[in-house]
């Protein structure tokens, strides 16, 4: 893939126009187009969610926008990899979200989310707890009870050392269950196995629970939120039903560690604007997805909360030793 080199000495960047309040500076990153490393495979929910962003980028007029590239593989730690090599000058970003966490917690990479430098979050899309159409319970309480009359029994489709597997494991830790996870790289592929039903259980998204449910090929047990979705108000969240916790996949970009904070200031105005975009933000609401933006000091401090509630769940967990 190709990606446009500038062939000017620099690039006039005016600051008013990606709503930045800082004056207008004179930025050369030596390209015209970046590269945001998605690190999961097409048609995922992140993959969908920044090929959107890059649409609107796109139709804005800034000077350097970015095209998603996809690097699959590891859990998103391939990805991962990759973009914390790159050069820190702002012609490489990275999608990232709670992934960039567990990842470490897991022992699968050695670094975690600081080992990158903040950009911006944009999104946050809360869990929902998915079952094959199949299965003979038909809510959470029936679940727990199934679940504890044959531990590890109920097979469960999950991304190894990813949030699609931590969400479980806090589930499990709270109610007293184990699950019987079976390994599959990526959203897309656990819902075929949840549709074929050679798994049982599996986190899903809203655009796919909506499709499936009305059919009974698909079951949702709960969402994991603090309020119900407007797009599914009959679906109880976690808390209402007596299990106390929230899990959402909470997107954003960073960028290599060491990128100068003029670039990272000048991405951070031009996410700011496309998440303010109402088309694009419309998109992702009927996706489930609700814009939450924080610049890149927020998102540090955000991150580092994060980090440390992951942590104290993976010690208990037997995931992680300090």
């Amino acid at each position: 893939m190709r990606f446009a080199k500038s062939l000017l000495g620099g690039i006039a960047i005016a600051a008013a126009a990606i709503g930045m309040s800082a004056p207008a500076q004179a930025l050369d990153m030596g390209c015209t187009t970046a590269k945001l490393i998605v690190p999961w495979k097409a048609g995922g929910g992140t993959h969908i969610i920044f090929s959107q962003m890059e649409k609107t980028i796109q139709e804005m007029d800034v000077p350097v926008k970015f095209q998603v590239v996809t690097v699959p593989g590891q859990g998103g730690n391939k990805g991962a990899k990759e973009a914390r090599k790159a050069k820190a000058d702002g012609c490489t970003l990275f999608a990232i979200h709670q992934s960039a966490i567990v990842g470490y917690l897991n022992g699968r990479v050695d670094f975690t989310w600081d080992g990158f430098d903040m950009v911006a979050q944009v999104t946050s899309t809360p869990e929902i707890m998915g079952a094959a159409g199949t299965v003979p319970f038909n809510s959470v309480e029936e679940l727990v009870a199934a679940a504890k009359a044959s531990p590890e029994s109920i097979e469960l489709g999950a991304t190894f050392g990813s949030t699609s597997q931590f969400m479980w494991l806090l589930f499990e830790d709270l109610t007293g269950t184990k699950f019987k996870y079976v390994p599959f790289d990526g959203t897309k592929e656990r819902v075929t196995a949840l549709l074929a039903d050679t798994i049982k259980l599996g986190t899903i998204n809203i655009p796919t629970a909506k499709k499936h449910l009305a059919t009974g090929d698909l079951k949702a047990m709960a969402i994991a939120s603090d309020e119900r979705s407007p797009l599914l108000p009959d679906l109880p969240t976690l808390k209402e039903l007596g299990v106390d916790m929230t899990y959402s996949l909470d997107r954003g970009i960073v960028a290599p560690k060491g990128t100068p904070k003029e670039v990272i200031d000048y991405w951070a105005g031009v996410i700011k604007k496309a998440a303010e975009n109402a088309d694009f933000k419309a998109s992702l609401e009927a996706k489930g997805t609700q814009i939450k933006y924080r610049n890149a000091e927020e998102y540090a401090a955000w991150f580092k909360n994060e980090y440390d509630a992951h942590e104290k769940v993976a010690i208990k967990v037997g995931m992680y030793k300090k």
